[in-house]
């Protein structure tokens, strides 16, 4: 664990007085001090174009009264800049009173190791991987026109001392890898991505040569994608699979659901706890404790521990994501779901490992229940707005659906609508649950934070796809 006091002219009893000191008038807050270590290799058309280190070091000191948030950060951890924050907070709060309350449950359960994922491998060892990511893709023949591939990897300590002296700590590791891959027949491009990722070292993804699988995966993608025919457009089921589309239940749903929307009264499901919001069948959690997971954290940035959380129970609105403040505003607990992109960020509720849970019906099933329709097995970028939920979503691989078959693979295809009304044409809730590769990246105010999905497959009777065929 980083020593954070260690080479500054600050005690770690002095930051204490000054933390106790700042807060005492106030309803809640924190010094937050972050240690991060991040790298990114990038190989592009046959060479390794980029490499980049970055070491950041720094702290956030926040101080709440009532509603009102005070925050000032510095990337120096001094006696002058810690004191100097406390000013500038006092007297942000001057003319609001509030009263500390600091108490904090306590776990002891971790989610992953404490490890540097950086450090495990060395440079030539990952440009070894990455070139040969480049030579095995580019063997599979002529077709295969573009290759990049790219390691993303992070390890970010963090200590979270609150008055009195109470001190949380966390070692968060964080890996990605990515292939990109484009073809070519008869005149025609088309490129395939895929990623995977999580809290873990690289070689959980790489060892064996593990890595083929993902080139294989993106591969055939990009080959899919070779073949498809333009999308149909209209009003019809859908069938989503399992794994990322849930990415559309996090972006439509997820943030509808967080507790700063709710209290504000600017989310579609404000008013609406306790009452059917979705389909019988239907049940939505967020939860933080799933090992190794890209979403999972022991504690949250305000040093909650996470826990696994019911959103959404049988169609019936059970919890919003709370942090601190939202949850004392709105007189109930903390989900563990406060998070920051770095210190220089404030708190905010977000989402973790967002999942619709496995029901009792078969993909297959769900298919055959399709006359006319469409299959969607992976998205890629996309439109919501947050507050009413609606959303519109490309399609990054998708089939046609006739008389009960999938058909074709399509082009073009963008999914249309908006979270709460989706959630009631669910009809069919699917036995193969599964996560998504470890890839996804959730923004919210300025801020990303790394976060999963998951769900089985789900038939919606009625969705507008929007799509190019003529």
């Amino acid at each position: 664990m980083v020593n954070f006091f260690k080479d500054t002219d600050l005690a770690r009893s002095e930051a204490d007085n000054i933390i106790s000191d700042t807060l005492r008038n106030c309803d809640d807050g924190e010094l937050y001090l972050e240690n991060s270590k991040s790298e990114s290799i990038v190989l592009d058309d046959n060479k390794i174009k980029d490499s980049s280190y970055n070491s950041d070091l720094g702290f956030g000191f926040r101080a709440i009264s009532d509603e009102v948030v005070a925050y000032s950060h510095s990337n120096e951890i001094s006696k002058n800049s810690l004191k100097q924050s406390s000013e500038n907070l006092k007297s942000t709060l001057k003319s609001v009173k509030g009263t500390y309350n600091h108490e904090i449950p306590k776990s002891n359960k971790k989610y992953y190791d404490n490890i540097n994922p950086i450090e495990q491998k060395s440079l030539n060892e990952k440009i070894k991987i990455l070139n040969d990511v480049n030579d095995y893709l580019r063997s599979k023949g002529d077709k295969v026109k573009q290759v990049t591939a790219n390691f993303l990897g992070e390890q970010k300590s963090v200590e979270i001392i609150r008055s009195g002296g109470e001190t949380l700590s966390d070692v968060r590791p964080l890996v990605r890898f990515n292939v990109s891959v484009m073809v070519e027949k008869d005149g025609r491009k088309e490129t395939g991505v895929y990623g995977v990722g999580g809290r873990q070292s690289y070689d959980t993804y790489l060892k064996d040569e593990n890595w083929k699988s993902v080139c294989d995966e993106a591969l055939r993608i990009a080959s899919v994608n070779l073949e498809s025919k333009p999308a149909p457009a209209g009003e019809m089921k859908v069938v989503l699979g399992p794994g990322w589309p849930a990415i559309l239940i996090h972006e439509a749903v997820g943030h509808g659901l967080e507790g700063d929307f709710n209290r504000k009264k600017t989310s579609a499901f404000h008013n609406l706890m306790g009452q059917k919001v979705a389909s019988e069948g239907v049940t939505i959690i967020d939860d933080g404790t799933i090992d190794n997971r890209r979403g999972s954290l022991t504690i949250d940035d305000e040093g909650t521990p996470t826990e696994k959380t019911v959103l959404i129970e049988n169609g019936i609105l059970k919890n919003f994501m709370q942090d601190r403040l939202n949850a004392r505003l709105m007189k109930t607990r903390s989900t563990g779901s406060g998070r920051r992109e770095n210190y220089r960020h404030i708190v905010l509720p977000r989402m973790r490992n967002t999942m619709m849970l496995s029901g009792k019906q078969t993909q297959e099933e769900m298919i055959k229940a399709v006359d006319k329709g469409i299959f969607a097995v992976s998205f890629g970028g996309g439109q919501v707005d947050i507050t009413s939920g609606k959303f519109v979503f490309n399609c990054t691989e998708a089939y046609e659906i006739i008389n009960g078959k999938i058909g074709s693979p399509i082009k073009g295809a963008t999914l249309i609508g908006d979270g709460p009304s989706i959630l009631k044409e669910v009809s069919m809730v699917g036995n193969d649950m599964m996560m998504d590769p470890g890839i996804g990246t959730c923004g919210k105010a300025g801020q990303g934070v790394p976060v999963g999905v998951a769900q089985p497959s789900i038939l919606i009777d009625k969705m507008t796809v929007g799509g190019t065929k003529l």
